[in-house]
């Protein structure tokens, strides 16, 4: 079976990227990423504030975005731009995949360079991962929206290699918002971030972080708005979180996406999941008699299905549970 597809008008030898993690943080593990058979593979992230602090321009320690604190007083501000030039041109030169780096950003300002020095460094596309989270009750979510439209317009004027955007389900309007998106020219939208989560420890009384890994149903949620945004887009889509085996990935083909973005299935299975996701697309496509992914990709978007209201259902009229 014929396994490659078409991401962002980059050739993948199959649809399984390997997402933006700790497992593409250093070249050998993008190597080995790419070995157990990846199409691609996202670099762990670089925020919006190691570039800002790199550059010289960050000088209110106040303005950080809270989820980059711990990021930063982790593994420090020095030479962030470098460093992560330097993971992606040696990422580089050791795989023969596509190569995408991520930039978590929440603003517009003059980190935004930094992009075109990762397309002369060799990326193959960019990744944005943005988000702003809804809890400012004096921003309204309109604000929100044309903070992370201007971002990805300023990004798209200074590059010509393809721009991705991930973001996630917090939106009035998703549909409307991609849209928004495809307007500005992105070459493809990613659903959904998963965010970090938070849990209460009841005998200390404070905060403790909360489940680390998706779960399989996760892959629900993406699954309905991939088919309901992937045919009113002319860009690619991307599908993540929750995707944990080759099923979860048949499906989010047969919904529309172009690829599927995979990471906490790899922490707790191991890089072989990727060879075993091979093997059942690959039999699930004998099965049906598909040669190419294209003979089935978006066969059950909401464009394509018998009952489109049946993705647009968000109460229980019938259940086969008991009360």
């Amino acid at each position: 079976m014929n396994l490659s597809t078409v991401y962002m008008s980059m050739k993948l030898r199959n649809p399984i990227i390997v997402g933006s993690c700790g497992l593409t943080g250093t070249p050998d593990k993008v190597k080995a990423c790419a070995d157990a058979g990846a199409g691609a593979v996202v670099l762990k992230s670089i925020f919006e504030e190691q570039i800002e602090s790199d550059l010289g321009n960050m000088t209110d320690e106040g303005a950080w975005y809270p989820e980059a604190v711990d990021y930063i007083s982790n593994y420090g501000m020095q030479n962030a731009v470098s460093s992560y030039l330097e993971l992606l041109e040696k990422s580089r030169s050791l795989v023969d995949i596509p190569i995408i780096p991520s930039i978590h950003c929440f603003g517009k300002g003059n980190w935004t360079d930094f992009a075109k020095q990762l397309e002369n460094a060799g990326a193959s596309a960019i990744e944005l991962n943005t988000f702003i989270l809804p809890s400012d009750p004096r921003r309204t979510g309109r604000e929100n929206e044309n903070t992370i439209l201007d971002i990805v317009s300023d990004i798209k004027s200074q590059i010509s290699i393809p721009v991705a955007v991930k973001i996630g389900s917090h939106f009035s309007s998703i549909s409307a918002f991609a849209s928004e998106l495809d307007g500005c020219g992105v070459d493809s939208i990613v659903l959904f971030n998963r965010f970090l989560r938070i849990d209460f420890n009841i005998e200390k009384l404070n905060v403790i972080n909360g489940s680390l890994f998706s779960t399989p149903d996760e892959t629900e949620q993406v699954l309905r708005w991939v088919s309901l945004i992937s045919p009113v887009t002319s860009c690619d889509i991307a599908a993540t979180t929750g995707i944990h085996d080759g099923e979860a990935v048949v499906k989010q083909l047969l919904a529309g996406a172009n690829a599927v973005q995979i990471c906490s299935t790899l922490y707790k299975n191991g890089l072989g999941v990727i060879a075993d996701m091979h093997g059942f697309v690959a039999d699930w496509m004998h099965r049906h008699n598909y040669n190419n992914i294209e003979d089935f990709r978006e066969r059950l978007s909401q464009r394509n299905s018998g009952n489109p209201a049946e993705f647009e259902r968000v109460q229980f009229m019938k259940t086969s549970v008991k009360a």
